[in-house]
């Protein structure tokens, strides 16, 4: 890998930020078991309180039933075992990651929603699963159209793995994402997602000015969205002539959203109190046209807070594990594993092997840039 904008012989925060940003998911996913969907607001109140601040164990006869306080869900696992390959492999090798699908978990899985590691399987892992298992088919052809986050997820590592290698970030990301999910919006979105991420890992801020940076990557080949326009999405020049690029994506959308969410975070003339509520602005469900976008506004509102970024997001309901996870990485990346309250690792599960993954997979982006 060749080193971009930033490398570690002259950011010794890499380190921090990286492992922030694994690890503030890990907590993210975790804070939401307990109170994992709920669209009724109200009874979320009165179930766990006015405002969760810790890890919680699920009702009975809700999602994730049986767990207790601070284990994770499928999606954590998930990001685990994309953790897991990369540190085994060096880097993204998706061989190895099917493999582990294949032998770790669809073994556990029996296509119904209510079941499998963590007490739940989404949808795109249960179309795969049906696709793989039952009929058989090879993978790069089970990748189906659910449109929610579940790869997004777990790119997370990925996006740290390459965050200063942002083309290799974008290709990796993209083929992960192919293999459960094959919308073009969701995977559009979801490489923007690890796009920013990496990012932040890199040292730059979640402002008005990172459309324009993640832009400039575009119009390097760098990073795979398809643009006519130029400088500051001006018109294109008479002169200009298109060009056109297999497996771009349609358009560059999905990386300027984050800037004028920023920009609206700060904004003295719109706020959403509490800020929980974001959820209700942008939407609770599952897709990943209302999740990144809470995401994102969370993380630009309370860029030095992790504590208070992830609370709002678990708080508001809805699909709030997967946007907590999400804010969680930003987050965690923006404050770096520093800056996460020691409470919350404390009270995850298995904190320690996981942050023995999160450092051995940045002593490999370490080994390989400088």
């Amino acid at each position: 890998m060749a080193a971009h904008d930033i490398t570690p012989s002259t950011d010794n925060r890499l380190r921090d930020r990286a492992m922030g940003a694994l690890m503030g998911a890990f907590i993210g996913d975790a804070l939401g078991v307990g109170p994992h969907w709920y669209y009724d607001l109200d009874q979320l109140v009165a179930d766990y309180g006015p405002w969760i601040d810790t890890y919680t164990r699920p009702r009975p006869g809700r999602y994730h039933e049986g767990l207790e306080p601070g284990q994770p869900s499928q999606s954590g696992i998930l990001l685990e075992m994309t953790l897991r390959s990369l540190v085994d492999c060096g880097g993204y090798n998706e061989a190895d990651f099917c493999r582990l699908l294949d032998t770790e978990l669809f073994p556990q899985l029996d296509g119904t929603p209510m079941h499998g590691p963590g007490g739940f399987t989404s949808q795109s892992m249960r179309d795969a699963w049906h696709k793989r298992v039952q009929q058989g088919l090879p993978w790069g052809s089970i990748g189906g159209n659910a449109d929610n986050t579940e790869a997004a997820e777990r790119i997370i590592a990925i996006a740290v793995c390459y965050a200063l290698t942002p083309g290799e970030l974008a290709e990796s990301v993209k083929a992960n994402t192919a293999l459960t999910q094959t919308d073009g919006t969701v995977m559009a979105m979801t490489t923007a997602f690890g796009a920013v991420l990496g990012m932040l890992v890199e040292g730059h801020h979640l402002d008005g000015d990172l459309s324009d940076k993640l832009m400039a990557r575009v119009k390097t080949g760098e990073l795979p969205f398809h643009t006519i326009t130029q400088g500051k999405l001006e018109a294109p020049s008479r002169k200009q002539q298109e060009k056109r690029h297999e497996g771009l994506f349609a358009s560059p959308d999905a990386l300027l959203t984050p800037s004028c969410i920023a920009r609206a975070a700060h904004a003295s003339t719109i706020r959403i109190e509490p800020a929980s509520q974001v959820g209700l602005l942008y939407g609770l469900p599952c897709a990943v046209y209302h999740q990144f976008p809470a995401a994102y506004y969370l993380a630009a509102r309370f860029t030095d807070d992790f504590e208070l970024a992830v609370l709002h997001a678990i708080n508001g309901g809805g699909q709030n594990m997967a946007r907590a996870m999400l804010t969680g990485a930003l987050s965690g990346a923006m404050v770096g594993l520093s800056g996460i309250p020691q409470r919350f690792i404390d009270g995850l599960e298995r904190a320690e092997p996981l942050l023995a993954l999160a450092e051995a997979l940045v002593d490999d982006i370490q080994r390989h840039v400088e």
